[in-house]
């Protein structure tokens, strides 16, 4: 592959090395105190598997489904802003690797790239795609009809972001796309030539499923203000209602971190929920999303398909997950570290990081395979009640 990484930390050291502060900052830090963003990854050394030996592990399967479709292995990338940020051309990228490796890619509405960008780059393969619910409802109508005229086979509402979480270290850093020049700036891009120059090569520098798209953006100011004004505060659960109306396919919930708040969203006709604290970027001091993971499977288990994502640095924080009740896990920062430690080669190598370690902790487990992992693999599977 070029580069040495025997982990997602090795990935996210090279890529600390690669990118810019300001776009690495923002794969890598949460709201606040970052102590929902730090008990994401802590939490899940607290969960411990129940060894088994002398068991028969030939003939081990990862292959499972998430909502209804056929995966390699029950995970998949989570939709991330500024992909195409830390390294040219990021989304596309992240979609071949993740079509290769048979597992599900979605895209961001804040990605680099565009819906039609990276169905150009998966040629015309399915992917997924994760909608905000924006103020301009003509806007979102478009996007809903662009991600089903480029063969999107699931829309992933996200409903956590209705107002922004304070982010520290992006608003040092000056965080932008393209990035503002100013003495902050250069500094950070200057000790970054590579990537300048490797940037240089794409035209994909702002956020393309916007500019062109939406009315009166056409430049970084106004695009600027345009997000800062879009996400829609007044979000309830009847918009889910219409968008799921107008979009006709799967349907997948984003950001559900309550047991109140997922019996509504088993409630709303939805396909399958994610539980997620959006990383720990959005309320700094709410629980890790693997501790609101239990509660919420026991109340909704049987209605709805549960996911989550957040804190998932390995294969084995993945089989923590599936042996506490989710059916799916979403990947964000170990894709995007890959990504920036050595584009779609560096993501195929976290994807793979992941593979082998989740195929060795199942069958160490006495499994072997992965539908049928559960409580019964822990020696503490109690671990988050209360």
């Amino acid at each position: 592959m070029g580069f040495p990484a025997q982990t997602i930390g090795d990935l996210k050291n090279l890529a600390r090395r690669r990118v810019p502060r300001m776009f690495f900052d923002y794969a890598d830090s949460g709201s606040w105190t970052e102590s929902t963003y730090n008990a994401n990854e802590t939490d899940f050394s607290k969960i411990k598997f129940r060894q088994r030996v002398a068991v028969d592990m030939t003939d081990r399967s990862l292959g499972s489904t998430m909502i209804g479709q056929d995966v390699a292995m029950p995970v998949a990338i989570a939709p991330t802003g500024f992909g195409g940020m830390q390294h040219p051309d990021g989304e596309m990228l992240g979609a071949r690797a993740a079509r290769a490796l048979g597992i599900p890619f979605t895209l961001s509405t804040m990605s680099i790239c565009s819906i039609e960008d990276v169905s150009e780059a998966t040629g015309g393969a399915p992917f997924w795609f994760q909608l905000y619910v924006m103020r301009d409802r003509k806007f979102m109508h478009n996007l809903i009809d662009r991600a089903k005229a480029a063969n999107c086979s699931a829309l992933v509402l996200t409903l956590d972001l209705q107002i922004l979480g304070q982010r520290h270290k992006d608003a040092r850093n000056g965080l932008s796309a393209p990035p503002k020049i100013n003495f902050n700036t250069v500094w950070q891009l200057a000790s970054r030539p590579q990537w300048c120059l490797s940037m240089l090569k794409t035209r994909r520098h702002t956020f393309r499923n916007i500019v062109g798209h939406a009315e009166n953006v056409g430049d970084l100011s106004s695009l600027s203000s345009w997000t800062a004004e879009q996400f829609d505060p007044k979000l309830n659960w009847s918009d889910i209602e219409w968008i799921k109306e107008r979009w006709g396919g799967k349907v997948i919930l984003k950001g559900i971190m309550d047991a109140e708040d997922a019996r509504m969203a088993a409630a709303s006709g939805a396909d399958a929920i994610i539980v997620s604290n959006h990383g720990g970027r959005q309320l700094d001091g709410a629980p890790s999303s693997i501790s609101a993971l239990p509660s919420i499977v026991e109340a909704v288990g049987d209605k709805i398909e549960v996911h989550m994502d957040g804190g998932i640095r390995s294969g084995q924080d993945v089989l923590r997950a599936l042996c506490l009740g989710a059916k799916g896990v979403y990947i964000g920062r170990p894709w995007l570290y890959g990504l920036g430690a050595g584009g779609e080669a560096g993501v195929r190598q976290a994807l793979e990081i992941i593979r082998k370690e989740l195929d060795v902790t199942m069958a160490l487990c006495g499994e072997r395979d992965i539908r049928n992992v559960g409580r019964h693999n822990l020696v503490n599977p109690g671990v988050f009640s209360e």
